[in-house]
């Protein structure tokens, strides 16, 4: 950003058109303007060539237009994609892109760094940097798209707010995002999931707004002792309180749910546990994604053993829970669930 310069893409419609008021231009230059910077991407005003060289000037004048620039892209054996974003001012986050079968689905970041210090996250250990924008958030989304045409031939299916940072401990900017991937992208709400370690207060917000898109509640426990133990923010978050908010979630949102669970050896991987976290599923319609552990330098949890993964599973299947095992995708790039550590930073 230039010093004493407005950040255009700060502004919505109407603030612009008041802008373009105010200097003797016609309101509909405003569309104009926001199809060039966010449908287009172009961020040089002497590109817009539509406009008149006057305003143009006025525009570079007054205004910047900062972008997210990919600078780092990094390719898995297994087809995994890792991208390493530098924002305007300075700080790295982390994005994914993951090929399977006909999805093709972008893990991007809504905080730099995150505060959450999760035993079992790479990310935690970063501590917090900033919230990212949601220009910032929305042009992760924009550049993997991109980059999936690119390397696939095809676009993204589906969107996974996965990545560094708590997205509820950034709400708006969040909810800003998603309504800027919806309709520029034209993307649609249903194929955007959020993901949350359990912002309880957030939760019961996304009902109140009957919001559209997905959530997705990293459990990794199936009771309060176990959680505290690799989750802090359970202390101030306990499972009823998350419980109670995903069911007016569940009631009042169109959007599905998910638990999120990571199989660590020993630790919350026996056939209690499940028992337990089949109790915890019948509260609300909800599905569950097993995820393999993958590790970090900073922790010294081991990933279950896949036979004891599957007898997992099959016990949660047996009494009617929907349950998948996520295999670990991109683990030899660090791009694997919980290793986005910001080595660049």
């Amino acid at each position: 950003m230039t010093r004493g310069k407005e950040n255009l893409r700060l502004l919505d419609k109407e603030s612009l058109i008041s802008w373009l008021e105010q200097k003797g231009y016609p309101k509909f230059r405003a569309s104009q303007i926001f199809n060039w910077v966010w449908s287009q991407a172009v961020f040089d005003f002497d590109q817009m060539i539509n406009l008149p060289k006057n305003l143009r000037a006025k525009l570079k004048e007054e205004f910047d237009i900062p972008a997210v620039v990919m600078a780092d892209r990094q390719k898995s054996t297994d087809g995994t994609e890792k991208y390493g974003f530098r924002l305007h001012s300075g700080e790295w986050v982390e994005g994914v892109l993951i090929p399977a079968d006909d999805r093709y689905t972008a893990c991007i970041s809504s905080q730099a760094g995150c505060s959450l210090n999760c035993a079992f996250c790479a990310t935690g250990k970063l501590g917090l940097k900033r919230n990212l924008k949601a220009f910032e958030i929305y042009d992760q989304a924009r550049l993997v798209n991109e980059a999936s045409q690119e390397s696939f031939g095809r676009p993204l299916t589906n969107i996974v707010y996965m990545g560094m940072g708590e997205p509820l401990l950034n709400y708006t900017e969040v909810v800003k995002s998603i309504d800027l991937i919806t309709k520029t992208l034209e993307f649609s709400p249903r194929r955007i999931t959020v993901s949350t370690a359990g912002i309880a207060k957030a939760i019961h917000r996304l009902a109140d707004n009957e919001v559209r898109f997905n959530l997705a509640l990293s459990l990794h426990a199936p009771d309060d002792k176990k959680r505290s133990e690799i989750m802090a923010i359970n202390e101030t978050n306990s499972i009823d309180i998350l419980m109670n908010a995903l069911k007016a979630f569940s009631k009042k949102a169109k959007g599905k749910i998910t638990f999120e669970y990571v199989m660590l050896r020993g630790f919350n991987d026996t056939l209690q546990d499940a028992e337990k976290l089949v109790k915890l599923a019948s509260n609300f319609p909800v599905k569950v994604n097993l995820i393999e552990y993958n590790p970090i330098d900073q922790a010294q949890y081991k990933k279950a053993e896949k036979d004891t993964t599957f007898k997992f599973a099959e016990h949660l299947k047996n009494k009617g829970v929907m349950a998948n095992i996520r295999r670990s995708r991109g683990e030899d790039i660090d791009a694997a669930c919980g290793q986005l550590a910001n080595k660049r930073s």
